[in-house]
């Protein structure tokens, strides 16, 4: 067995890529070992920071219900149903070991294929893909739309309408149109296939809007050209009265600004700033937004949503080291209560707000 001596000067003798490469394997032997046994308390003091509540009913009324292999079980005095410390989260009823999961987030701050994760975490392509919309549903319910305030940026960013997935055995979905066999940029097109040039109900419009102090907020809103309907839902309750809204000339945000009663400076084509007033950090958010998304090949609309909250959680924490990111995904996924199931998969319709 090498002496600790030695190892420190094999890796002195290595380069600053191989030498970093193997602080990051420390850290992981390290941190995510020592994560991994406190996980559950982790979560457990997060998730009832207020006192036990039942995860069904919301009531504090709850006692000690006997064990079963080791774990606790609480029932609710009031609704008569029993539970653990993680029912209603992504990992409650999982048969694999809580260092996978942590292993699967790791592969999430990375931002992994679903098929790479499932090769580096040890499971099949189906659970990288529940494991996946699970943490994702918690992360949007934890997160929320959010609220924007000061000097706010807003502009919106168009996806192609998909419903990419394998829908040969589905017996609850049919293609509302024919599919595109050779997607939809092709020169070719076959014969009696329609593309539509342009903005158009083809594409679904996400709305994202920043302001000064880093508050973010980014949600489908709707099929097509924005109107200020939509900007009016969007904004409902979450912008500042004494805002100011920085736009491009889209007509649309005239109407939402006048209704509102907030300063409206729209930049004019070919400018890019008036004084203190631009849309620079919403554009620079669309294109780091759309190279990420790149890496998927296309998303299905019905999870766009839940990619949208994935891009901002990692917005949010990109201070931050991958070994706190882990941490802070897996444990903010598992204190809010949701509850989503393999079956409801197949009926989940898009999310827009």
């Amino acid at each position: 067995m090498p002496s600790i001596e030695s190892v420190k000067e094999d890796i002195k003798s290595l380069d600053i890529f191989a030498q970093e490469q193997i602080l990051e394997f420390i850290e992981e032997i390290i941190v995510l070992g020592s994560f991994a046994s406190v996980l559950a308390t982790e979560i457990k003091e997060n998730r009832f920071s207020r006192g036990k509540v039942c995860p069904f009913c919301n009531r504090n009324e709850v006692s000690r219900n006997g064990k079963s292999n080791g774990t606790q079980i609480y029932i609710c005095k009031c609704c008569k149903k029993t539970f653990t410390d993680f029912t209603r989260s992504p990992m409650h009823n999982s048969k694999k070991d809580s260092k996978k999961w942590i292993s699967y987030a790791k592969c999430m701050v990375n931002g992994y294929s679903i098929r790479k994760s499932a090769e580096v975490v040890g499971i099949s392509v189906p659970t990288s893909f529940y494991w996946r919309h699970k943490i994702l549903d918690a992360v949007r319910s934890y997160m929320g739309i959010g609220s924007v305030g000061g000097i706010v940026e807003a502009d919106e960013i168009f996806f192609r309408l998909s419903f990419k997935g394998n829908h040969k055995k589905s017996r609850n979905f049919s293609m509302p149109r024919k599919p595109h066999k050779r997607g939809v940029k092709g020169s070719k097109p076959n014969k009696g296939e329609k593309r539509k040039r342009g903005i158009s109900s083809q594409q679904v419009c996400v709305l994202c809007a920043t302001d000064r102090i880093g508050n973010i907020m980014v949600e489908p809103v709707c099929k097509g050209r924005l109107k200020h309907t939509d900007l009016e839902r969007f904004f409902n309750e979450r912008i500042d009265n004494d805002s100011v809204l920085c736009t491009d000339s889209h007509k649309s945000y005239i109407k939402f600004a006048r209704n509102f009663n907030l300063e409206l400076q729209q930049i004019k084509r070919g400018r890019h700033k008036e004084g203190i007033y631009h849309i620079q950090h919403i554009n620079a958010y669309h294109s780091k937004l759309k190279k990420w998304m790149g890496r998927f090949n296309g998303v299905a609309t019905k999870y766009l949503a839940n990619y949208m909250y994935w891009f901002k959680w990692l917005q949010v924490f990109s201070a931050e080291k991958d070994m706190a990111r882990i941490k802070h995904l897996i444990v903010q996924s598992h204190t809010v209560h949701t509850d989503t199931k393999i079956k409801y998969f197949s009926y989940r319709e898009p999310i827009f707000v």
